[in-house]
């Protein structure tokens, strides 16, 4: 295992993997990816080799291990961006930092009804009010991000940061089930679908040949 090393699970599925992947692809750190199989009998063995949660993501990184994907990517942040991957402005950092917190605490309904799944491609489906209510204040937080911070960039807060990665797997679950938004928000998710690392981590998923029937909607 190398000095920087990310422990993941499966592309097509993890949510809470693609987090810190896609941010640190997306700054070009440089690390090396070890994949794990969820939910099958050899991942609780193998997972607590890497992981004192006994979860994924996980990161070593110079005899340190960070587990929790907003952690590891506060801590990417920290040690290999010199800050820059959170606006500069104090005041835009602090609402980066309360929407990223947001996202990772909240939105039980969404993710159950609309579980992530990189090859799920068959359109809209029905969700219950308690989604709905959920996916319209991502909307609000797309929206008003954008439309405050976003003028110098096409990121959330202009420039790519924690947040656009803490909301890529949402963008993959609004192209997925076909969600219906307005121009700022679809603007939004074609911006992050576009983006290489993601789409090389969607066709790494739709590679892979292990299912998860909790995951299959």
């Amino acid at each position: 295992m190398s000095s920087t090393c990310l422990i993941i699970g499966n592309k097509k599925y993890s949510s809470w993997s693609l987090r810190p992947w896609l941010f640190a692809r997306y700054f070009n750190i440089p690390f090396e990816e070890i994949r794990l199989s969820l939910y099958v009998p050899s991942f609780y063995t193998q997972i607590l080799q890497y992981s004192p949660s006994g979860r994924v993501p996980v990161l070593h990184d110079a005899g340190r291990i960070i587990w929790d994907s907003l952690a590891i990517c506060e801590y990417l942040n920290e040690t290999h961006l010199a800050g820059k991957g959170l606006p500069s402005d104090g005041d835009a950092r602090a609402v980066a930092r309360s929407v990223s917190a947001e996202m990772h605490a909240g939105f039980a309904e969404l993710r159950k009804e609309l579980p992530l799944n990189c090859a799920y491609d068959k359109g809209a489906v029905s969700i219950s009010d308690s989604a709905q209510q959920e996916v319209h204040r991502i909307c609000e937080i797309w929206r008003t991000c954008r439309m405050k911070y976003g003028q110098n960039g096409h990121f959330l807060f202009g420039d790519f940061s924690i947040a656009d990665a803490m909301y890529a797997p949402v963008v993959l679950r609004f192209a997925s089930y076909a969600v219906k938004l307005e121009t700022i928000e679809q603007t939004y998710l074609e911006t992050i679908l576009a983006l290489p690392a993601l789409q090389a981590w969607i066709s790494a998923g739709k590679a892979e040949t292990e299912v998860l029937l909790s995951q299959e909607r």
